[in-house]
């Protein structure tokens, strides 16, 4: 395993972008960032799981190594962990053991973009976080939200819960966002939104 990761590490440096690394360093928190922009990711990741063979008990498997690498202090490490991590693999405790590590909103983004909508819990836990109080659970739960209620209709308990919640969640961009996405999705939703606002 730490060849293979030390192979992606490689790769991953010879892929730099320097200006973008510099940047990131003075406003994110991560021990290493290379910068690395996210198409140049995704074709990563898709080498790597091109280059795997199905998993043996001799073989690393894709779950392994995408642990390994959420492990690692490295931005680039652990946006492609979120990439290769298959969902039939990640159990709903590690889900949440994953969400309580984030730190910052980049990670947030892009775990809730490349993992959390091919989950088929992902409504459940959307709704777990954001009734939370650590805010950066909420920014996962309301981003996770704005993936699927572009795809699937909220049913009308979770449509209340959802409006009360955010509601009361103004403060929080991502709140707001979740609410514009609703919102545009039907004009019935819109007088939904609006009431919303002319009550606060």
């Amino acid at each position: 395993m730490n060849n293979l990761i030390n192979d992606i590490k490689k790769e991953l440096r010879a892929n730099m972008n320097g200006v973008a690394s510099a940047h990131a360093r003075q406003t994110e928190d991560y021990r290493v960032n290379w910068g690395v922009e996210l198409p140049r990711l995704a074709k990563i990741s898709d080498e790597i799981v091109k280059n795997m063979m199905p998993a043996s008990s001799e073989e690393i498997s894709l779950r392994a190594l995408a642990q390994a690498l959420w492990n690692e202090s490295t931005r680039e490490c652990k946006i492609l962990a979120c990439m290769l991590m298959p969902a039939e693999d990640f159990v709903e405790e590690l889900c949440d053991i994953w969400a309580e590590s984030i730190r910052t909103e980049e990670m947030a983004t892009m775990f809730c973009l490349y993992l959390m909508p091919k989950l088929r819990y992902a409504s459940t836990k959307a709704f777990e976080w954001i009734a939370r109080d650590e805010k950066m659970l909420q920014n996962c739960g309301y981003l996770t939200l704005c993936h699927l209620m572009r795809k699937y209709p909220f049913s009308e308990e979770a449509e209340e819960e959802f409006l009360d919640q955010a509601s009361a969640s103004l403060d929080n961009r991502y709140a707001i966002k979740a609410l514009q996405i609703y919102a545009s999705l039907g004009e019935d939703n819109a007088r939904k939104v609006k009431k919303v606002a002319d009550y606060l």
